[in-house]
């Protein structure tokens, strides 16, 4: 039962957020078309559930020619970031159009983040922990805990709690503590 409600909401509710903040889509991909040249949209490989890649949709906050690695591995992110970009990624209005990849059930809004296709030793960890079981989210349990400012051992850790005791409560928990770090900026890597 718990899966299938899950579905429902995420299937409802990232269509009603797509309808209702498309206005702010258009003035978020006017802002980074003049702000540098590429794509508004970035497409990027991660892994999802059983271990599937699939294309994660993300407003572009890097310049174009950026290596296809984790913020945390670029030697000089602040070389990379656009100037909408670190606006974009400190209020995590870059996330907003993974709810295309929670439409299409690629996602759900609770779960463990998507790793990139390169995080060996992160999807080692999952998969150990089964993790890899689990519909990757828009936020999950290890966001809320530290998000950017954790060891991905402490990530794999929070998701292991995760996805012991989901439940439709504790998505609806993650979801308010999403909001809350989002307004206040927490856990988010913006030495750059």
């Amino acid at each position: 039962m718990y899966e299938v409600l899950k579905r429902l909401f995420d299937v409802i509710v990232s269509l009603g957020v797509l309808i209702l903040l498309s206005p702010l889509w258009a003035a978020i991909a006017v802002i980074i078309k003049t702000d540098s040249e590429g794509p508004v949209l970035f497409k990027q490989k991660r892994v999802g559930k059983d271990n599937a890649l699939f294309q994660i949709y993300k407003f572009r906050t890097m310049v174009v020619h950026t290596p296809d690695v984790a913020t945390d591995k670029l030697e000089n992110p602040k070389d990379y970031i656009t100037k909408s970009g670190h606006w974009l990624r400190k209020t995590s209005l870059d996330e907003l159009p993974q709810l295309i990849n929670i439409l299409g059930g690629e996602m759900s809004f609770v779960g463990p983040r998507p790793a990139l296709y390169n995080q060996y030793e992160l999807i080692r960890m999952r998969e150990e922990m089964g993790i890899h079981k689990l519909v990757p989210g828009l936020t999950g349990y290890a966001q809320v805990k530290g998000r950017d400012l954790i060891s991905d051992f402490e990530k794999v850790s929070h998701d292991g709690y995760y996805a012991r005791n989901k439940c439709f409560q504790l998505d609806m928990a993650v979801l308010f503590w999403t909001v809350r770090c989002v307004v206040k900026a927490e856990g988010i890597r913006m030495d750059f």
